[in-house]
Parts: structure tokens; C-alpha cells; sequence
């Protein structure tokens, strides 16, 4: 006779509530702090981007581990490799499809002929 486990199986981790407001609180602070880079003229106009870029760096790794549970943990391990992975591969396409582009523009755009030396050839 065997008796149910009255133990459960071992799953991801939820967040917590409290997790989530933190997570919440933390964007709408990132998103003000954007806004206000930008709208108060505190930060000169030439450090404008690089403070939104840094900004929204901070916010993208908030989101990734509050919202997406992604961490170091052992039940979010298989998360981030997935995650990773597919950063990955979305990089190879890009670099390769520009890569592609740029060599088509350079081997089929004769930059060094003008018209008349063109139509001669025909």
C-alpha cells in the first residue's frame, strides 16, 4: 500500500507580492528618473543619452530578475540559459544579416565608375 506524498513537487520559485511592488516601485522610480534627465535640464544635453542608456539598462536588469524571475538560483537556471541563448542567437542573425548587407552593398555598388565609363562597356 503506498500513501500519497504529502510532499509537492519541486517547481520555479513564484515571486512574492512584496517582490512584485519592489519590482513595480523600482521602474516607475527608473522611468521618473528618465523623464526627469530629459525635462529638468539637471543633466547637460550632452550627457542626456548616455544617462537614458544607462537608465534603461538598470531597468531592463530590474525587470529581467523581478518580473521574470531570471537569477542564479538553481530553479532559475534553465530561465536565464534559455534567455542567454537566445540573446545569442539573436546577435548571429543580426551581425550576419548586416554583414551580408554590407558585403552586397560593397561587391554590387561601383563607387569608382562614372556613367559614361559604364555605358562604353556595353
Amino acid at each position: 500500500m503506498s500513501h500519497p506524498s504529502s510532499h509537492a513537487a519541486p517547481g520555479p520559485s513564484h515571486a512574492s507580492l512584496k517582490s512584485y511592488v519592489v519590482g513595480f516601485a523600482l521602474s516607475l522610480a527608473l522611468t521618473g528618473l528618465s523623464f526627469g534627465a530629459v525635462m529638468s535640464g539637471i543633466v547637460p544635453r550632452d550627457s542626456i543619452l548616455p544617462a537614458i542608456t544607462a537608465l534603461a539598462v538598470v531597468q531592463l536588469i530590474v525587470q529581467l530578475v523581478f518580473f521574470l524571475h531570471l537569477g542564479t538560483a538553481p530553479e532559475q537556471r534553465g530561465n536565464t540559459t534559455i534567455f542567454l541563448l537566445t540573446i545569442m542567437l539573436i546577435a548571429i542573425i543580426v551581425s550576419g544579416s548586416l554583414w551580408v548587407i554590407h558585403n552586397a552593398n560593397v561587391n554590387m555598388m561601383p563607387t569608382n565608375m562614372t556613367i559614361d565609363r559604364a555605358m562604353s562597356h556595353d
